[in-house]
Order: structure tokens, then sequence, then C-alpha cells
């Protein structure tokens, strides 16, 4: 293999070090994570079903800001838990791994290709009226614990592999 495929492969294997984080850190805080991703989820479900009313669904929507805002503080809190945060370690990584963080960018738009464009659109598209909104419904009921809670923790796992410096305990 030449020299610049050997590069190309050792970054993907580099960027494949976030979504390996990503599930480890979604199993062992389950409970959190989906917890508080249940709120979301009942709240899509009873929005989309048309099971509320406008004004109710209206205020539904602060408390689902308000909720993926604490799931994102607490994954942050957790994952970023005896790392401080540099700058400087990013634009190091960003200098020397620049290829790995193109690949984040593949491997989320392969998630968002497949469960955004795929099983939102094109699959929602090919149901028959009346079903799609029951599917619209379930579907976001199941990807607020999963899809929407393993992209934001795989952004704050991104943040930890470029920019994460262990904390010195004194």
């Amino acid at each position: 293999m030449s020299e610049g495929g050997a590069r190309v492969w050792a970054e993907l294997r580099l960027a494949w070090e976030v979504p390996r984080w990503v599930w480890r850190f979604y199993l062992r805080n389950l409970p959190l994570v989906v917890g508080l991703s249940l709120v979301p989820s009942v709240q899509r479900l009873a929005v989309v079903s048309g099971w509320v009313s406008d004004g109710i669904a209206v205020a539904s929507e602060v408390v689902v800001a308000l909720t993926r805002l604490l799931l994102v503080v607490c994954i942050a809190r957790i994952g970023l838990r005896g790392v401080r945060v540099r700058w400087a370690a990013f634009r190091g990584f960003a200098k020397a791994h620049w290829l790995s963080l193109v690949w984040q960018c593949v491997l989320l738009a392969v998630a968002f290709l497949v469960f955004d464009v795929v099983l939102e659109g094109v699959v929602g598209g090919l149901l028959p009226e009346g079903a799609r909104r029951s599917y619209l419904a379930v579907l976001l009921f199941v990807k607020n614990p999963t899809v929407i809670a393993l992209t934001f923790i795989w952004w704050v796992g991104l943040v930890r592999r470029t920019s994460g410096v262990a904390e010195v305990r004194r």
C-alpha cells in the first residue's frame, strides 16, 4: 500500500475512535440518556399524533429544548470529566489529523443520510398518506433516545478527542 493510502486508513482508524467511545458512553450512561430523551420522545409522539392542542404543543417545545440542553450538559460533564479542553490542542490535532476530521464529517453524513433522508424522507414518502403520521410519530419517538442522543454524545466525544488534555491531579 502506498504511503498516502496507509495514511488515509490510519486517519480512518483514528476517526473511528470517537464512535467507539460514543457507543461505550451511551451504554454506560443508558438510564440517564434514555431517561432524559424520553421527554422529547413522548412530546414528539403526542404532537405529531395530534393528541395535544396547538398551545400545549408550543409550550412543550420549550420543555423539549430545556431537556435537550440538560442532556447536553450532563453528557459534557460526564464525558469531559478529567479532561481540560484546550484550543491549542484542537489546533494541533486539526493540523496533524485533518483527514480524521474529514472522516468524522463523512461518518456523520452517512448517519444523517440513513436516519433522516432514508428513514424519514424515503420510507415515510413510500407509505400511504394515512400511515405517514403514525410512522413519523413512532420514528421520532425512537430517534430521540437513539440518533439524537448519540449525535450529542458524538459531538462531546469529538471535542474530547480533538481538544482534550488530561488533567494533572496534584
